[in-house]
């Protein structure tokens, strides 16, 4: 929620727009609008009715992209799925869903084993958030209002099983079950869930519950896969320092076991990891701190498997805006076929309202580049997105705030593509 973790822990009870707003205007007063790389583009601005604040960037399926955004209605909504078609040189936006159950989706849909859209969203009976997948229209879309169903799978209960399920994407095993987190809850310090179906029905079970201290707090942004088996995510608090931690679940055949990986320390390697983490095929895992590091706005790091150990390295620290700034990424890297990583800041960037990154793997080393400075104008702000890449190279993501300011003082957000 680009509101609220740009400037606050994602704990907080309140979204703290009045203050983003008051940030937001002071910046944009601060710094005049630079010219826009001519490979960037907004292909589409919200306009607050039918979508505002999207907060997690993009899926691509076929050349249609599909997204979430966390409220409608001018902020009394409480948000949409939405898909965009390529119409000629121009893209259609047409909403999919508005949330009756739950709502305030922090995390993007995905693609699940049976090709239906699957995401997370706050809200529902009791309050503490839910799993839902989405059920196309059963005849043949003949009109623009044809909207998929909400199918509820689960609603927390803020009791072992969690509250406020994170903004990572869902996975599944080979089987079919889903894999996702909380954040927090009443008796835990969040949780790794699984979810099993049995005929029509799914039920939920914690596979881990964590304290705090010293295996971590609020796994904010989901967990992967390895080829073994075993599961890996971030806490973004917790650990040693309370400054957060990379885990790994392994699964004995009766039970998960915790083993935490990494531990940051805040001053050079990074604080607060609310990204979670990609992998590639050598087994080495890449992710990112928000905060920390030596310009302060926060790391891009790896870890790589030496035995039974992991060897820790920063591959760039992002300059920031302070010390104390939580600027950095806070949704997962993407990497290319090349093995180059990309990625978005909240609020980094030449005018301090987030960019786009590109960390190139070379022969010399990693090597950093801005692809789009945000201005906090027409073209967006405070992007708290994945980057995803096409077939053809081509770059999608979100911009949470700014675009469209008739809509909302704040802004409404953008899509945005950047060509190659």
């Amino acid at each position: 929620m680009a509101r609220l973790e740009a400037f606050a822990p994602i704990g907080a009870a309140m979204k703290l727009k009045t203050l983003v707003c008051f940030i937001l205007i002071t910046l944009v007063a601060s710094f005049s609008p630079a010219a826009h790389s001519q490979n960037f583009s907004v292909i589409h601005t919200f306009n607050g009715l039918s979508g505002m604040w999207p907060d997690s960037g993009v899926t691509i399926r076929a050349g249609i992209l599909y997204g979430t955004t966390s409220a409608t209605q001018f902020g009394n909504g409480p948000g949409s799925v939405y898909q965009m078609s390529r119409i000629g040189s121009t893209w259609a936006y047409t909403p999919i869903l508005f949330f009756t159950a739950g709502g305030d989706p922090s995390a993007r849909v995905v693609f699940g084993p049976d090709n239906r859209l699957y995401g997370t969203a706050q809200g529902g009976i009791p309050g503490h958030g839910l799993v839902f997948s989405l059920i196309p229209p059963r005849s043949i879309c003949r009109t623009a209002n044809c909207f998929s169903t909400e199918e509820v799978l689960y609603q927390f209960t803020d009791n072992l099983d969690g509250n406020n399920p994170g903004a990572g994407d869902l996975i599944w095993d080979a089987i079919g079950n889903i894999y996702g987190t909380t954040v927090y809850g009443r008796k835990t310090a969040g949780t790794v869930y699984q979810m099993t179906k049995s005929g029509n029905n799914w039920t939920e079970t914690p596979i881990y519950n964590f304290s705090g201290y010293p295996d971590g707090n609020s796994p904010y942004s989901g967990v992967i896969f390895d080829n073994n088996g075993n599961l890996f995510g971030t806490t973004y608090e917790g650990g040693v320092d309370n400054r957060g931690t990379v885990f790994e679940l392994t699964f004995d055949g009766i039970g998960w076991t915790e083993k935490v990986l990494y531990n940051f320390r805040g001053p050079n390697d990074g604080r607060f990891p609310y990204a979670g983490l990609i992998r590639d095929s050598a087994g080495n895992l890449y992710g990112a701190a928000s905060g920390g590091g030596s310009g302060g706005g926060g790391t891009v790091f790896e870890l790589s498997p030496v035995g039974d150990t992991w060897t820790f390295t920063v591959l760039y620290s992002f300059a920031g805006r302070s010390q104390d700034s939580i600027c950095g990424p806070q949704r997962s890297l993407t990497m290319d076929a090349a093995g180059n990583l990309y990625g978005t800041t909240v609020c980094d960037g030449s005018h301090f309202q987030g960019n786009v990154f590109k960390l190139a793997n070379t022969a010399n080393g990693w090597v950093y580049m801005s692809l789009y400075d945000f201005t906090g104008g027409p073209d967006g702000g405070f992007p708290v997105s994945h980057v995803t890449i096409d077939t053809d190279g081509i770059l999608y993501g979100t911009a949470g705030l700014a675009g469209d300011r008739g809509c909302n003082q704040q802004g409404c957000g953008t899509v945005w593509m950047i060509k190659p």
